[in-house]
């Protein structure tokens, strides 16, 4: 049994939104106004925020703005975070458990889903995940990007799908004034792509954008954003979800508005497709030369079926933005179909269906990557809830002293960073971009961020 009168250690394992909000909503519960809390947030990046930093796309300030509230969380006393520290490889989880009475895993999804089409693997052919780190400036992933392709094709209809078709039909001077790194605006500065052509097997009443990321797509005044009015068209099933969601009901009258509208003479063309289900990344010589598609209907439930028709599309690259993926995380069990840590309520769970002691998850790898990053919010609560009825009967840490963890990452010679750190990592990547006027600019190197994480 814990020591009631000694404060609860707990170990967090992933310092994005979803680990934050677990460690804002342990601050914030009677446990810690009794015995109190002591929260440690592992990160295996230098910088903190996950999603935030590294998944959304740099014109999105509204989304980067969450940080503000995210901020505040870590600036309390009860919590640390140490970063630059890799779980499964610096640390394990019995380390963990010599440390901290409780461990919570959100570690997120960072892999792309498989969509299992014929010629998926050609060159040409990549995943959102990949591209997103690229542009986001991930320290662990290529410099370059290859855009050499003027017609592109972007399988999926979700809020990523719709940041992956701006950013390649944006010019490289649009996104200048945001925080991409240089070898970024390099790129993008170069991309050749004049058409990007999104893709939905379903109709527009089942899109999975959200309003507000949908009508960004047409403030860019270099961008053309056209539906073919043959794509709207709604069935039983999709009047039901418009009068149900008013989210629904403005993404489909925004693209009604669209459909009817003249083409005007913007340089690039953004077509948003639906009813266009993808069967094959066409090839030559290893290279993607062409996307096909089969034609859709609505079979009245909101559903759609093949019609037998396809359509073949002139597209030089093809990326899928169908899902992101968990991915395992070592000592635990894991649903690969779902790509989720088996749970209930955010208790991790064996192969037997048994609570495995003091072991929790919450975010995307416990629910899988769906919905907003203001999601997470209730499946923290969930979380620390089971966490707090199970704190009486924890085994307790056998070595639960605040500097013992320190200690054993020091005599490791892990080179890990702090919250004060990440403030002196803020102010260098705002001084880089205030000479060009910009609010900041990314530092991408692991060794330059560690480097001015510890000045």
């Amino acid at each position: 049994m814990t020591d009631q009168n000694r404060p609860l250690r707990v170990a967090i394992v992933g310092a994005g939104p979803a680990g934050i909000y677990a460690a804002d909503a342990l601050m914030k519960s009677d446990t810690a106004a009794d015995r109190g809390v002591s929260i440690d947030l592992f990160e295996r990046m230098p910088a903190p925020f996950g999603l935030i930093r590294y998944g959304v796309a740099p014109d999105h300030p509204r989304i980067k703005g969450i940080i503000t509230a995210l901020h505040k969380v870590l600036d309390k006393p009860q919590v640390r975070l140490l970063g630059n520290i890799d779980y499964g490889t610096d640390i394990t989880l019995d380390d963990l458990r010599s440390f901290y009475d409780a461990v919570i895993f959100s570690t997120g999804a960072n892999a792309d889903r498989a969509l299992n089409i014929p010629g998926i693997d050609l060159d040409g052919s990549y995943g959102a995940a990949d591209f997103v780190s690229w542009y986001d400036g991930h320290p662990d992933v290529p410099r370059e990007w290859p855009l050499e392709a003027e017609k592109v094709a972007v399988l999926g209809v979700g809020n990523v799908a719709l940041d992956i078709a701006r950013v390649l039909a944006k010019t490289g001077d649009e996104l200048l004034p945001t925080e991409i790194p240089a070898n970024v605006y390099e790129g993008l500065k170069n991309n050749k792509a004049v058409e990007v052509h999104v893709f939905g097997r379903r109709g527009p009443a089942q899109a999975k954008f959200t309003p507000l990321e949908l009508r960004e797509l047409d403030h860019s005044p270099t961008i053309e954003v056209i539906v073919d009015p043959e794509d709207i068209d709604y069935d039983e099933g999709s009047e039901a979800a418009r009068r149900g969601s008013k989210q629904v009901d403005m993404v489909a009258n925004t693209l009604q508005d669209w459909a009817i509208r003249d083409v005007g003479d913007r340089p690039h063309k953004l077509f948003l497709h639906f009813f266009e289900s993808p069967t094959e990344v066409l090839g030559e010589d290893g290279k993607v030369v062409g996307l096909r598609t089969e034609r859709t209907e609505l079979d009245g439930t909101g559903n759609v079926r093949g019609t037998g028709k396809f359509n073949d599309w002139d597209v030089q690259a093809v990326y899928r933005a169908v899902g992101y993926l968990s991915q395992n995380i070592a000592k635990l069990p894991f649903d690969d179909q779902a790509g989720t840590v088996p749970n209930e309520a955010g208790r991790v769970l064996d192969e037997d269906g048994k609570h495995i002691d003091a072991t929790y998850v919450t975010g995307w790898i416990k629910r899988g990557p769906v919905g907003l990053i203001g999601h997470t919010k209730g499946d923290a609560n969930e979380t620390i809830a089971c966490l707090l009825a199970d704190a009486p009967n924890f085994a307790g840490a056998p070595n639960p002293d605040e500097n013992a963890i320190i200690e054993f990452l020091e005599g490791k010679q892990l080179p890990y960073t702090t919250w004060d750190g990440w403030y002196r990592l803020d102010a260098h990547e705002r001084s880089l971009g205030e000479p060009e006027g910009r609010e900041r600019i990314k530092v991408v190197e692991r060794d330059d961020m560690l480097r001015a994480s510890q000045q």
